[in-house]
């Protein structure tokens, strides 16, 4: 479970406008103003033009170099001689070591030791001292944690700091200048940096625009939060929106997002491989699960949404294998893998004659389990299991019907 543990820092209090701005200018030439592209898939379903702000597409491959970037350049000259410590499983970590890198400031990132490889890679790449520490993130933050107290090295938080926010939130000022008709931002919420920079810059210059927050449902601790008026603790997490797996909302971003974020809504797996796939299909784009949330809660129910609508692709920096996974999960999520079970006479042929009917069919099949000796089967039958790969929905239904007409008896 990703529960960074609170920084030592200042007390809660609203980020402001003239803080946004002012990490706007530090940040020039540093972060990029990442694209806004359009969305015609995402339009036709809501009714109204959708737009994606690819922070995806950011220095390190997500907006998390904003943040850190934004905290260590306003370190005093003995806070940067201490060095930097960081815990991450990804994102934060490659903006921590980028960040302080530029900065000429020396970091050491904690990550779990079993981080993805291209992660480490890039952390390392981008000038941090890597030390694999913990099997969870809890653990390894500890180890941060610990590291800081025991060298004087300041430890960034991942969302939990006015500086942290303030550099989120100029995502919300390209957003404006970027789309200045915009009715709606979407954005998703872990820990609530970003969705609480967001809000304060958006707010301040368009009241009247709605900031809506996206978590997964495996991870949503801000409803009960918000419903409870202070941070609550979820016991557990679990979701494959790792950018977005936090088990209790930061002191600081919780009470902007309380203040000025207009409703935060939950998206299930299935959404989230869905939102994934339609990034990779529709847009081009690589996006990860928790970058792809917007995308989830816009595809879950895209009546709810007044358009133009803004959704900003947090992050795009997700390990091939789990792509694979997610891709498949998506796949299956929109009905375009079919998996199933039937009986057949267990006679020479009798296999690729059924394999000619998902043929004529216009099944892709994936795989095949042919199995003859079962106490269930009658002496002269065969099971056969199938993987299939189709068209969606309406195409699995035309698949069974032809199987059926052909004979075929489907078990499971």
């Amino acid at each position: 479970m990703n529960h960074p543990p609170a920084e030592a820092s200042p007390a809660p209090h609203t980020v402001t406008l003239d803080d946004v701005k002012t990490a706007q200018k530090t940040l020039s030439g540093v972060a990029r103003v990442t694209a806004l592209e359009g969305s015609r898939h995402l339009s036709s379903l809501v009714g109204a033009p959708v737009h994606f702000k690819c922070e995806n597409l950011q220095r390190t491959g997500s907006f998390k170099l904003r943040g850190a970037y934004t905290r260590i350049a306003g370190l005093s000259a003995d806070e940067r001689a201490r060095g930097v410590v960081a815990a991450s499983a990804g994102n934060h970590a490659q903006g921590v070591a980028l960040a302080a890198s530029l900065l000429g400031v020396r970091s050491t990132v904690f990550m779990p030791v079993g981080a993805p490889l291209p992660k480490v890679a890039a952390t390392v790449d981008y000038g941090a001292e890597v030390k694999l520490t913990g099997q969870v993130v809890d653990e390894t933050l500890r180890a941060a944690q610990e590291y800081a107290e025991e060298t004087g090295a300041v430890f960034i938080h991942p969302f939990d700091h006015p500086d942290v926010v303030a550099g989120q939130g100029t995502v919300g000022l390209e957003i404006l200048e970027q789309c200045p008709e915009v009715a709606t931002v979407v954005v998703g919420i872990g820990g609530g940096g970003v969705a609480a920079g967001i809000a304060v810059a958006v707010k301040a210059l368009r009241p009247d625009v709605k900031v809506i927050g996206v978590q997964a449902e495996g991870a949503a601790a801000y409803p009960p939060s918000l419903a409870a008026g202070r941070p609550v603790s979820l016991d557990a997490v679990a979701t494959m929106a790792d950018g977005i797996q936090v088990g209790r909302p930061g002191d600081v971003p919780f009470k902007i997002i309380g203040d000025l974020v207009d409703e935060v809504r939950t998206v299930s797996e299935d959404a989230l491989s869905s939102a994934v796939l339609l990034c990779l299909e529709r847009a081009k784009m690589v996006v990860e699960p928790a970058g792809a949330s917007p995308v989830a809660a816009l595809l879950s129910e895209p009546e709810a949404f007044e358009g133009p609508v803004v959704a900003v692709l947090s992050g795009g920096n997700v390990d091939p294998l789990l792509l694979q996974r997610i891709l498949r999960h998506g796949m299956a999520a929109a009905g375009r893998y079919l998996s199933l079970r039937l009986r057949l006479q267990d006679r020479p042929g009798a296999l690729a004659t059924m394999l000619e009917v998902l043929s004529v069919a216009d099944a892709n099949v994936l795989d095949v389990s042919h199995v003859r000796t079962d106490p269930r089967l009658g002496l002269t039958e065969a099971e056969v299991e199938l993987q299939l790969e189709t068209k969606g929905p309406e195409h699995c239904a035309a698949v069974l019907t032809a199987l059926g007409e052909a004979g075929y008896r489907v078990i499971g």
